[in-house]
């Protein structure tokens, strides 16, 4: 995965802007300027920067209630930090402004010590709008788990079998819970955004966000399309990111609560957090939510979210999630079980119940997602970003080398008073 970012070789964030671009515009829009789902065209750039802010048009939805009360207080103090300068990991000179062109933001909400101090939009996003977080939701579920966790409804030691008997003869037979939660399982699932024949692809259709052709015949749920993964190498031994972890760990959270992934999120998060408006999951053929990449919130949503694991679990005057969940999240996972995943832009990062762990000076950590989507959470400079893109490239190696020095920044000039 190597340093390097790609403006050079995609076209600008502006010239694919697609409120410029009029996708989807008209009663019904021109042939030429419809995005589909049966056809993929939904993923094909620059197409996917009207669709990720419209996901709910493209494929069954579940939604994630936000309750009856009213959305908690985001108190604003505008601060212009676009001037604000980084150099990129290649060496580039680049300001906040100019690294959120660079990387096709559709979004950016920055908190500092509570104070939302800059919200910008572009593209097809709105602040009311839900946007796709593709694997930010992996973080979502990681704190629903620690949440049961601390609740004495899943125990993390225990084998996965003991909530899920039916992964019983599959690759995470002898797996267990905590195993999944850092992603430390030998499986032989590979992720591999890049290639044709990886075994993501399938699970995009089992989980309902690609067409099943024609010849198919393979899992058409997520359910069914988890029974039959395989086991390559021992559990434990080292981290690989594979969605299907966090799959497996949505469906012990449903077996544990007895509820729905949205109706958890719903009741622990979603409503005591103080939402502004409901989030919803993108689910599957029979229904079933997709706890690894299928959340969509909206942007200030999120950034209450980011507040909340900043402030140790405690918002909107609660305490929301046990203070412990968080602080073993913010410890970070084995850096020597991550150094063979490779993650050249993430020197000394590790993995923790599905977050990010960068162990950088100010103990950042990250929920993360491709085309670039994020949570950043730096606890010494207090400060939160969450952000929402449409970047031509799936990886975040795309994005690292221009966001990370760019937050890391702001953060220094946050706490130098700027």
């Amino acid at each position: 995965m190597s340093v390097a970012s790609t403006p050079a070789q995609s076209p600008a964030a502006t010239s694919t802007d697609p409120e410029t671009l009029g996708w989807m515009r008209g009663f019904p829009p021109a042939p030429d300027r419809l995005i589909t789902f049966h056809d993929g065209s939904f993923r094909n750039f620059p197409e996917l920067r009207w669709a990720w802010s419209n996901i709910r048009q493209l494929v069954p939805t579940m939604n994630v209630w936000r309750g009856a009360g009213p959305a908690s207080s985001l108190p604003r103090e505008d601060h212009d930090i676009g001037a604000i300068a980084s150099t990129t990991m290649d060496g580039r000179p680049m300001t906040f402004a100019k690294m959120l062109e660079e990387t096709y933001a559709d979004g950016i909400a920055v908190l500092h010590r509570g104070r939302l101090i800059y919200e910008r939009y572009f593209g097809a996003l709105k602040p009311h709008k839900p946007h796709i977080g593709m694997s930010v939701t992996k973080s979502f579920t990681g704190v629903l788990a620690g949440i049961l966790v601390v609740e004495g409804k899943i125990d993390p030691q225990a084998p996965v079998t003991d909530y899920v008997p039916e992964l019983k003869r599959s690759g995470f037979g002898d797996a267990r819970v905590h195993e999944v939660m850092d992603m430390t399982t030998g499986l032989a699932y590979t992720e591999i955004y890049t290639d044709k024949n990886s075994d993501v692809w399938g699970l995009r259709r089992a989980n309902g966000m690609a067409p099943i052709p024609p010849d198919y015949d393979g899992p058409t749920n997520i359910f069914d399309f988890l029974i039959a993964q395989a086991k390559q190498g021992e559990h434990g031994k080292a981290f690989a990111y594979k969605t299907v972890n966090t799959d497996v760990l949505a469906w012990i959270c449903r077996r544990a609560s007895n509820m729905t992934l949205s109706e958890l999120l719903s009741e622990r998060i979603w409503q005591p957090m103080g939402a502004e408006e409901d989030a919803y999951y993108h689910v599957d053929r029979i229904g079933t939510e997709s706890g690894g990449g299928g959340l969509s919130t909206t942007l200030r949503d999120l950034a209450r979210f980011g507040e909340t694991k900043r402030n140790h679990g405690r918002f909107n005057g609660r305490q929301i999630v046990a203070s412990q969940v968080v602080e073993d999240i913010a410890g970070g996972g084995d850096p020597e079980k991550f150094k063979p995943a490779g993650y050249t832009t993430l020197p000394g990062a590790s993995y923790r119940n599905q977050w990010w762990v960068t162990h950088n000076e100010h103990g950042a950590y990250m929920a993360r997602g491709v085309y670039g989507q994020g949570i950043y959470v730096d606890p010494k400079a207090e400060m939160v970003i969450a952000r929402y893109a449409s970047h031509p490239v799936a990886g975040n190696a795309a994005n690292d080398p221009v966001t990370l020095p760019a937050y890391m920044a702001l953060a220094k000039s946050l706490m130098a008073g700027g």
